[in-house]
């Protein structure tokens, strides 16, 4: 019999299947602790059968877990807004537990009209949705707002849907000034930030002067704390330049419009999964920019894995019941750092050009590579990921042969996953699978059968070489332009 603590994870649809009992309440979970040294004893096997069993949650669309985290594992731009869009339709709450607007998604609604989002959840098209903003964000209140009044000249409205965590802490435009010096400081070096002052204002709560949303219910500590921190920024930095002052007299303002919106968010994300509503939880950015298990240096400022879900939202990691990787049928990067699939030349250009990749934030062009299975393998592994999204599966549809990275060599010795140095990142050479192309068009297909042979043989060995089951699969950017592997 699979231990408890395993059958806690998995949805309830998923138990019956397998012949478990659900176990639920506080004398079950009492009962799983003091059974937790049971976790040792479990086989292999039976992990590998919990996946499996897992992977056959999805039935008619619908995804019955009543936690859901859906997360990059790539460089992100993976297209999670979309399936976050797709099913925030059967989710009482969607939030986002990190990142700041370096993240953009673009989501499409069921008559094709086009939405940005960088710090409002992906979940807002569904009207019946609370989106929750949660306390591992790093929040510029002043985007927040243009993204706001932007949804509401669309005809989205977020009045008495969003809710801002009050222990999150605010980004300013100082951090965004600094996020530009530093840069700059690198000579040649440069991480490629988007300079929206991300890592300034995680680095500003790590060195505990940071200022959290909440504390602009008292004005006067508010403006008290901004005046250290920019005093902080003036001694650091030459040619820092900041009006601490007027962006105090800012915030007064901001404070009227922004205190509505705040709230305790533990509190109520916790009551929520205790009164039985589902939960939605939409990750930023992607595990190979993570700050631990990235290409550090050049990652993100934050954590966009499975770690960063339960410190960005206080939601313990015993309630998820399918942790779902995005992930694209090849693979992107934006800025500076080791990219050991990237592609050159005209076929990149040519996949660059057809998969429009070009960043939502940012506008930069995308660096693009194959399918690189070792870094894949190794997001599947951290996250303990349940399915995988594979999308824009449409953008390969012409080439011939598509060439999938299964392994590095380093000096003629073969590894199987991620190094830790950079140095040695940049070193490796992939070794690589040819898969026959399809070519021809799948923008219109709806359904398993309907994908050419060669499209599902590609996605089989995807599956094959990362253990997981590949629940959807992206054909085109619409909400409608996806297929669900039986």
């Amino acid at each position: 019999m699979m231990a408890p603590s395993v059958m806690a994870n998995v949805p309830s649809q998923c138990q019956a299947r397998a012949g478990l009992l659900p176990c639920r309440g506080p004398s079950a979970v009492l009962g799983r602790r003091l059974r937790a040294a049971s976790l040792s004893s479990v086989r292999r096997r039976s992990f590998a059968a919990l996946k499996a069993i897992c992977a056959a949650a999805v039935q008619d669309g619908r995804l019955d877990a009543q936690v859901a985290v859906v997360l990059g594992t790539q460089w992100g731009d993976e297209g999670k807004g979309k399936l976050v869009d797709i099913l925030a339709q059967q989710y009482d709450i969607v939030a986002r537990a990190q990142g700041g607007a370096n993240a953009g998604h673009t989501i499409y609604d069921s008559e094709g009209k086009k939405y940005k989002l960088h710090l409002v959840p992906s979940g807002i098209l569904n009207q019946n949705a609370q989106c929750v903003v949660g306390n591992g964000v790093v929040i510029h209140l002043p985007s927040l707002f243009e993204e706001i009044a932007t949804l509401k000249e669309q005809g989205v409205s977020t009045e008495g849907r969003l809710i801002v965590s009050d222990r999150a802490h605010l980004l300013f435009d100082l951090h965004k000034e600094i996020d530009g010096l530093r840069e700059a400081e690198l000579a040649g070096k440069q991480i490629g930030t988007t300079k929206r002052g991300i890592g300034p204002a995680y680095a500003s709560k790590a060195t505990r002067n940071g200022v959290r949303v909440g504390e602009l219910r008292d004005l006067d500590a508010f403006a008290a704390k901004l005046r250290v921190l920019a005093l902080d920024g003036l001694k650091r930095f030459e040619g820092f330049q900041y009006d601490v002052e007027a962006d105090i007299e800012q915030y007064k303002e901001i404070a009227k419009k922004v205190l509505p919106f705040v709230g305790d968010t533990v509190e109520l994300i916790n009551d929520a999964w205790e009164s039985g509503k589902r939960i939605l939880v939409e990750g930023a950015n992607a595990t190979m920019l993570d700050l631990d298990f990235g290409t550090y240096p050049f990652v993100t400022s934050s954590n966009p894995s499975i770690g960063g879900v339960a410190s960005g939202l206080g939601l313990a990691p015993t309630k998820f019941q399918a942790v779902i990787g995005v992930a694209k049928a090849y693979t992107t990067r934006v800025g500076a750092g080791p990219y050991p699939t990237e592609i050159f030349g005209e076929l990149g250009e040519d996949i660059r050009r057809i998969g429009a990749e070009y960043g939502t934030t940012t506008g930069r062009p995308r660096r693009v590579g194959w399918l690189d299975i070792p870094a894949l393998k190794y997001a599947t592994r951290i996250n303990g990921l349940t399915h995988i999204n594979l999308t824009k599966l449409d953008v390969l549809s012409d080439l011939a042969t598509i060439k999938l990275g299964v392994s590095y060599t380093i000096n003629g010795k073969t590894i199987t996953s991620i190094p830790s140095e950079i140095a040695d990142l940049e070193k490796v050479e992939v070794v690589y699978e040819d898969i026959p192309g399809w070519q021809s068009d799948i923008s219109q297909v709806r359904t398993w059968e309907e994908l050419p042979e060669n499209a599902r043989k590609y996605v089989a060995r995807v599956e094959q070489l990362i253990g997981v089951k590949i629940e959807w699969i992206g054909v085109g950017p619409g909400r409608d332009a996806i297929v669900v592997q039986p």
